[in-house]
């Protein structure tokens, strides 16, 4: 289906940032690419005409922009805080340009929105519920990693620790955890087949830990046939994201 191709400057990154809309109805919810970054992934993949029907009925309301996963997490031929930089400044690029501009775009929407991505796309829908639940009230992610060290060969500063879930979620408490508790839900998906080592067992600790701190989630462990790839993540999204239009 067609879509909208947008380019929001933005200060943070210091460039203009590719996004791409679908839907002129609903909740809006911020599609995070995977390894990939680009913007059209979702498209290119099919994804978009998998939902197709979420879409053209306004149940849902999708903007998919690029990330810099590939300078923060993907290429290590930068020291790891240097990287984490990168990342911080794709957070800001989110929450002061992409977040306002939705808003405005959706009619003056105040409520939070949803987070969805796969891969790696599933860890930051996932940093952003846990760190940002006030303006992220639910993030599906499928087949994600949330051990930031995997990407540090090993390495762990404070701000590899507050952006990988399987180390700071532990080490939330009071009203950082009330917080988390009380605004956001996460749905952790993941299959048991080829190409899931290393999602599979994250997902499960990760699924384990929000058991444990009382945070909203749901767990969902697919079976062995399921693998890495788009052919699961279209219907793993179709169900889940209908579950949310149903909300």
């Amino acid at each position: 289906m067609n879509g909208r191709h947008l380019m929001l400057p933005d200060p943070h990154l210091g460039r203009s940032v590719h996004v791409w809309a679908f839907g002129h109805f609903g909740p809006p919810v911020v599609i995070f690419p995977s390894a990939a970054g680009f913007a059209h992934e979702w498209q290119a993949q099919g994804m978009i005409e998998a939902l197709a029907p979420l879409i053209q009925r306004g149940a849902l309301k999708l903007y998919c922009p690029e990330s810099n996963v590939a300078a923060a997490w993907t290429r290590r031929d930068e020291p790891a805080d240097a990287r984490m930089q990168h990342h911080r400044r794709y957070e800001q690029f989110v929450l002061s340009t992409l977040l306002p501009f939705i808003r405005e775009d959706c009619g003056g929407w105040s409520a939070p929105v949803g987070a969805a991505g796969c891969s790696l796309g599933a860890m930051y829908a996932a940093l952003f519920a846990l760190k940002f639940p006030e303006h992220f009230d639910r993030a599906l992610c499928m087949s994600g990693r949330y051990l930031a060290t995997a990407f540090t060969d090993g390495e762990l500063s404070t701000d590899i620790y507050f952006n990988s879930p399987l180390h700071f979620v532990p080490g939330l408490s009071g009203a950082a955890l009330s917080r988390v508790q009380q605004q956001t839900h996460l749905t952790l998906v993941c299959g048991q087949g080829k190409w899931e080592e290393g999602c599979i067992e994250e997902t499960v600790a990760l699924a384990a830990l929000c058991q444990r701190k009382q945070i909203p989630h749901t767990r969902d462990i697919w079976g062995k046939d399921v693998t890495h790839n788009w052919t699961w993540w279209k219907r793993q999204a179709q169900l889940h994201l209908g579950r949310w239009a149903q909300r």
